[in-house]
């Protein structure tokens, strides 16, 4: 059902049952059953969630929010990944670390199409407020296709990076009504927790810019953070800002394509089934989702070319998204820094492709490692490599037809003798299409490995145990859907710096 989004001045409308915002909370609140393909779909994405969260726990952003989270016990409150069953915290903040767990290594689900997202980061605000409110697992699953279904509707219809602001502008109001879905809230209240979640979330693309900071990770928590908050806020009788994205003085007309932008948002018709969760892809590598077929494909070269040494250099042909985000077209100097951080290095196709085609793999810690990143060889291959965008390339990005779209590219390898070697992807071997779609024993996989050195098999049993049977899942067992760390495996360093908590 498409909604035309336009901005209007405060004189002559939107009147509030026109708005995107209270479309969004019609949608939220329509309680149509998930069926049981989303229903299994949702099962992968949060056994997805926790496997990154694992791998990150002892990473100082993670344990630094978990701490902050500690400083917020609540009864009943919401569990904090990492932290055993015991330990409860007030939901904000089990969103806040859990949310920052799941984001660290950049290693989870993604859509991409107008804009970027990563709607796996609607999961930790959501668990945490029904293990708050003591929710089903039934309950649960139908409010996170919820959530997905609204992330990917505004995703598809609102492209938010051409004017550098920061996709998680999508995530609050997505999250929030994922929430508001949980609880089963009246449209009006749902209407005002998503306008409250858009103004607090919407930020600027530098944090994924120049000098990439642990603020990667932090954005999308503080979005789930501040859904939480903003639904708090709706259910005491609160208002906010409206209309937030038709008004004069709003989102769209200042920091989008302004008082002339028309949009076209599709979302299900009421007794419809969200089904969009079926449409987003998760990750095999622990980088930004335009580098997973690539990756891909390096690995594949790598074994044609041999001899790294003997490149001349090597040319990506891609979209402009890939061209302009993670490649040279960013114009970003960091993006070849040998000391950069691992935040910026994921986000460097120019590095990626370089170690992975040395490697013929990649992996989420040893590829980042600072000796991998400065080993004198990679730096002078790395140095090699440009992008370009490619029309077509952008243009298969841009594709609605499942069986054209490309996430990919072409690349010319050039030798010192003058041999070019080229080869081609459209989709990382992942994805849906691709040569080797994730299916359950996949994710699962990718839980054990993860949390094989962070989280005791015993525990990795149960958390596999209880979130496999969703569908059954009691308020007792939701709230038992996390997992403790193993102390031992805590790999030491110096002690975390004291904040105000």
């Amino acid at each position: 059902m498409q909604h035309r989004v336009r901005v209007h001045r405060s004189a002559d409308g939107p009147a509030p049952a026109d708005e995107l915002a209270y479309r969004i909370a019609e949608c939220a609140a329509d309680l149509v059953e998930p069926d049981e393909e989303v229903v299994q779909m949702v099962v992968n994405r949060i056994i997805d969630d926790a496997a990154v969260a694992a791998a990150a726990l002892y990473r100082r952003p993670v344990r630094n929010a978990r701490a902050q989270a500690e400083a917020h016990p609540h009864a009943p409150g919401a569990t904090v990944w990492g932290t055993p069953l015991t330990v409860r915290v007030s939901p904000e903040w089990a969103a806040w670390a859990n949310g920052v767990a799941v984001r660290e290594l950049d290693f989870h689900d993604t859509f991409l199409a107008a804009d970027f997202a990563h709607p796996g980061d609607n999961i930790p605000p959501i668990l945490a407020v029904a293990q708050h409110t003591g929710r089903t697992g039934v309950e649960l699953a139908r409010a996170i296709a919820t959530a997905y279904e609204v992330q990917v509707a505004l995703t598809e219809g609102i492209g938010l990076h051409g004017h550098r602001i920061d996709h998680i502008a999508h995530l609050g109001p997505s999250a929030a009504a994922g929430i508001g879905a949980l609880l089963g809230l009246p449209v009006e209240t749902i209407y005002q927790a998503v306008q409250q979640a858009l103004h607090v979330t919407t930020t600027t693309r530098q944090a994924r810019k120049g000098a990439i900071s642990s603020w990667k990770a932090y954005a999308p928590a503080f979005a789930g953070k501040m859904a939480v908050e903003a639904v708090d806020r709706a259910m005491r009788g609160e208002g906010a800002p409206s209309p937030a994205y038709e008004g004069e003085d709003g989102f769209v007309a200042w920091l989008l394509d302004g008082p002339d932008a028309d949009y076209t948002v599709d979302l299900p018709a009421p007794g419809e089934p969200k089904r969009a969760i079926l449409r987003t892809y998760t990750k095999e590598h622990s980088a930004e989702y335009q580098s997973q077929a690539l990756i891909d494909l390096a690995r594949r070269m790598g074994s044609r070319i041999g001899d790294t040494s003997r490149i001349r250099s090597v040319t990506i042909h891609t979209s402009h998204h890939t061209h302009d985000v993670i490649g040279t077209g960013a114009g970003d100097p960091q993006k070849s820094d040998p000391a950069a951080s691992r935040e910026t290095l994921d986000h460097s196709i120019l590095y990626i492709f370089a170690v992975a085609l040395q490697d013929r793999a990649w992996h989420h810690e040893r590829s980042y490692t600072r000796e991998r990143a400065s080993r004198p060889d990679t730096v002078d291959l790395w140095h090699r490599i440009t992008t370009v965008e490619d029309p077509e390339w952008t243009r298969r990005y841009h594709s609605t037809d499942p069986e054209k779209q490309a996430f990919g590219g072409r690349v010319v390898i050039e030798l010192d003798d003058g041999t070019e070697i080229w080869d081609e992807i459209a989709m990382a071997d992942a994805h849906p299409l691709g040569a080797r779609p994730f299916t359950r024993p996949d994710y699962i996989a990718k839980f054990r490995e993860l949390a094989g050195d962070v989280v005791s098999r015993a525990e990795q049993d149960l958390f596999l145990g209880l979130v496999e049977r969703l569908p059954e899942l009691t308020p007792e067992h939701v709230g038992d859907l996390s997992f403790a760390a193993d102390p031992a495996a805590d790999p030491g360093g110096p002690p975390l710096a004291k904040g105000l908590f």
